[in-house]
């Protein structure tokens, strides 16, 4: 079964960055359940065999206040695949020690792919919506070959960050990611 992280601190927001992936999910016919951050510990990590840490609006930074960080701290030492999808990639960034920096970026942009990236390679047009970015964590890779790292995954791990939203455009990067082995 799969987990999806809501992130949001607004019941409202969660309809923008949470439904559009469930609803993915859904039409995959895969089973999931949906918790809020907040409701999360390592104990309940336990039963899910992937993970996905949705977004949240452009106004919404909670998830990155120190205490509300400290409860993704299982991600450190998780074995399980996980995918933070913008907010949920901060949250990775922040876990393994990397800045957070400003960037305010919204609408469509053409991102070019060095090297397959959950079935994305070449040149796509993807959608952002961030104020923020991290810079490249120890131990990941980068696999865009943009500005800023949009696209990145833990070296040895399966531990996946997109600072986009594949929810909105690039629907098959939550797909190809429901496939891993």
């Amino acid at each position: 079964m799969l987990l999806i992280i809501n992130i949001c601190k607004e019941k409202l927001h969660s309809y923008e960055f949470v439904k559009p992936i469930e609803d993915i999910l859904k039409n995959k016919g895969l089973k999931f359940e949906t918790k809020h951050y907040k409701e999360i510990d390592e104990k309940n990590i336990k039963k899910y065999n992937r993970i996905i840490i949705c977004g949240t609006s452009l106004k919404d930074f909670d998830y990155l206040i120190p205490e509300n960080l400290k409860k993704f701290g299982w991600i450190k030492i998780c074995e399980k695949p996980v995918l933070g999808i913008c907010g949920g990639m901060q949250i990775i960034g922040s876990v393994f020690g990397s800045k957070l920096k400003k960037k305010t970026e919204i609408g469509l942009y053409t991102e070019k792919f060095k090297k397959d990236f959950l079935g994305l390679s070449g040149e796509h047009e993807v959608y952002h919506l961030h104020n923020d970015y991290i810079t490249l964590p120890e131990n990941f890779d980068e696999f865009t070959l943009s500005k800023i790292p949009q696209a990145i995954k833990h070296k040895s791990r399966q531990i996946y960050g997109i600072l986009f939203h594949p929810e909105v455009r690039n629907t098959e990067i939550i797909k190809n990611f429901c496939e891993l082995q």
